[in-house]
């Protein structure tokens, strides 16, 4: 059962898809007792401070990886001695993951969905589709949403051919909630200097755009949801007072493409964060 496990890890890792163990009860193995509660804000062995640098795997999702040596270097390998399964983060693959929990939720899919790639679950199928989102739990009876910031359990490659990501799946978190509980993110402006936009500042736009680049450029694993966490970032400073250019976009897309990036994952990585921040 280990080795099984541990080569199916290393096989999606291989793929480009970040993987991670879990223990009986598909459960995460439990973050360190320095960080138990995500109080370091569930960024594991990033040399920033505040954030973790456990010595094992830690703070479920965010802990998923597609680096080999990592995968059968102590302390992984304890791990996967334990382990019972193996997940993996659907938006750091650049995917998202429609779970449908019982018959009714299927009936629903296949109403209103495009058929996409299926896997069968214990009681019910994932729909896979192309794109990442914003994970979202519950948004109609019986239906999850596990792409950025989560995992999904990996229970084989599935059938059917994989779709790009609809607008039917990325409206659901908004569409089911009432508009008086926020569904779509407001992002504050800052207060204008001198009755100009602070943002158009020259070194301050650069300086935001540069730092932008470096952590892109940094990004040791988890590339994908690396780049979307930067284009979310770099849209809530900027986005909504008209100071970003075509220019500004193309660098941190060069940036991301150095990193392995195909545009396509550019494209729909910065379409994504544009809807997330209702941008």
């Amino acid at each position: 059962m280990i080795a099984s496990l541990l080569t199916t890890a290393l096989e999606l890792a291989g793929a480009g898809v970040p993987v991670l163990p879990l223990r009986a009860g598909k459960l995460p193995f439990g973050n360190c007792p320095a960080c138990r509660g995500n109080a370091c804000g569930g960024r594991p062995n990033m040399k920033t401070v505040g954030a973790c640098v456990c010595p094992a795997p830690c703070h479920g999702w965010a802990a998923a990886t597609t680096d080999t040596a990592v995968l059968t270097a102590r302390p992984w390998a304890a791990a996967w001695r334990e382990a019972r399964a193996v997940a993996y983060h659907p938006g750091g693959a650049g995917l998202t993951v429609v779970d449908l929990d019982n018959a009714d939720a299927i009936t629903w899919a296949r109403e209103h969905l495009p058929t996409t790639r299926t896997v069968a679950t214990t009681r019910g199928e994932h729909w896979i589709y192309l794109g990442a989102m914003q994970s979202a739990n519950a948004v109609r009876t019986g239906v999850d949403i596990k792409s950025s910031m989560s995992y999904a359990r990996w229970l084989g490659p599935g059938t059917g051919l994989m779709v790009d990501l609809p607008d039917a799946v990325r409206a659901l978190p908004v569409k089911e909630r009432p508009a008086s509980q926020h569904g779509r993110v407001t992002v504050p402006l800052p207060a204008s200097a001198g009755g100009g936009c602070l943002h158009r500042t020259p070194a301050y736009l650069e300086r935001g755009i540069a730092m932008a680049e470096e952590r892109i450029s940094e990004a040791r694993s988890a590339v994908h949801h690396t780049v979307y966490r930067v284009f979310l970032a770099v849209l809530s400073a900027h986005g909504r007072c008209g100071c970003l250019t075509e220019h500004h976009v193309q660098r941190l897309f060069h940036a991301a493409q150095a990193k392995g990036e195909s545009p396509r994952h550019c494209t729909t990585a910065w379409a994504n964060a544009r809807t997330t921040l209702g941008v």
